[in-house]
């Protein structure tokens, strides 16, 4: 059988194949310049830089693509969440665009000039604030008794726009500092609690650790923005990494307990496991800190963005997906691979955090094999009709 073509207006057919589609298109864009940006020096090219690498990097990969994802996701489930009818994604369309065209203007003013990526990184934050403002009037209309999950994902979402719009005002004063605390607020107030709190909602096992996941996600922003001493931090980090770690040791077990092995489940008990060790080595780090030694660099924070946010954002994105388009929710084998190519990449990362490893080349190159093969299949699956013949 030969499958319908590909069309672009079925992008406009549904809120995630909307907002999952650019979601897409944002990280692969982004992951193959960050190869380029590798690979510049070794064929003999240096990059101009407006804004220093490491916060271009930063900023780009905490801001430049998640709310995009987070807009399919939001006006898809939000709706049945909140008892309110389904959104036209048409409705967001003017407002994702100028989500992710400021982005990617912001991608050209890191080289070209700290100005253009603050008018970049500007208008990105009113494209993402009237998504906002959209999803706040579903919430006001709603009159289900429970709210909570929604209410909590509005207000992270609208930390997002102060973290962006910090963002912003740091790019055209030139202020590093201030970039780098408007990227954590991004991190730890915006995109880390709106995957918890989805992941509270939607995944069974994460409710027996929502009180130690959200103490974890804190100490662990605290432990990142270093607003205490050194090591004080260590031990409850290495509590709730065992808690974390013990809730997926005991779904495994029960998984395999009940000849369950699918791989959808896998993919998120892995993501909910980086979690854990992310958390582990922070207070590792934060322990070794003490004792006047070095830390562990970016290990902890390349655990949880690329495997904890990485892995949990391909298993949910695939999940939507796959059962939106008529697909059974079963992971085929390139789904299966892609998943564990990542793997890969994040243990090479944190390895070359930790010096283990010979570098980072390695851990990007797979980083962006899996965003540009994994994209590529979403957006063909969003880009056509359902499989199973049925409307939308």
């Amino acid at each position: 059988m030969i499958p319908p073509a590909w069309q672009p207006k079925r992008l406009l057919s549904a809120p995630h194949r909307l907002g999952f589609a650019i979601g897409a298109a944002a990280m692969s864009t982004l992951a193959l310049w960050w190869l380029a940006v590798l690979l510049a020096p070794h064929l003999g090219f240096m990059p101009r830089w407006a804004v220093p690498p490491a916060l271009a990097h930063g900023l780009l990969f905490t801001l430049g693509f998640m709310p995009a994802f987070m807009a399919g996701f939001l006006f898809t489930a939000g709706p049945r969440w909140l008892g309110q009818p389904g959104v036209d994604a048409r409705a967001l369309l003017t407002a994702l665009l100028q989500l992710a065209g400021g982005w990617l203007v912001a991608l050209v003013g890191m080289h070209a000039g700290t100005w253009l990526a603050a008018f970049g990184v500007a208008a990105a934050a009113c494209g993402w604030l009237r998504l906002c403002l959209r999803f706040a009037a579903l919430l006001r209309a709603s009159r289900v008794p429970d709210r909570l999950h929604a209410r909590g994902l509005l207000a992270a979402c609208l930390v997002g726009v102060a973290a962006m719009l910090l963002a912003c005002l740091a790019l055209v004063q030139g202020d590093a500092a201030l970039l780098r605390g408007a990227v954590q607020l991004g991190l730890w107030g915006f995109i880390a609690p709106v995957f918890a709190v989805a992941s509270h909602r939607m995944l069974p096992f994460v409710g027996e650790a929502a009180l130690p996941m959200a103490v974890g996600l804190v100490l662990a922003g605290i432990a990142e923005a270093g607003w205490l001493p050194p090591g004080w931090l260590a031990l409850p980090l290495a509590v709730v990494s065992l808690a974390l770690q013990g809730v997926v040791l005991r779904w495994a077990l029960a998984r395999r307990l009940r000849g369950e092995s699918r791989r959808l489940l896998a993919m998120l008990h892995g993501g909910f496991a980086w979690l854990g060790l992310a958390l582990g080595l922070q207070a590792a780090s934060q322990a070794l800190q003490a004792t006047g030694r070095p830390g562990l660099g970016a290990a902890p924070l390349h655990a949880l963005t690329l495997g904890w946010l990485g892995s949990t954002l391909i298993a949910m994105v695939t999940r939507v997906a796959a059962g939106h388009s008529g697909r059974p929710l079963a992971v085929d084998r390139l789904g299966w691979a892609v998943y564990r190519l990542l793997q890969l990449g994040v243990l090479l990362r944190v390895a070359a955090a930790l010096g283990l490893a010979a570098g980072l080349l390695p851990a990007v190159v797979l980083w962006t094999l899996v965003t540009v093969a994994w994209g590529w299949r979403q957006v063909g699956w969003l880009g056509r009709p359902r499989v199973d013949g049925r409307p939308g």
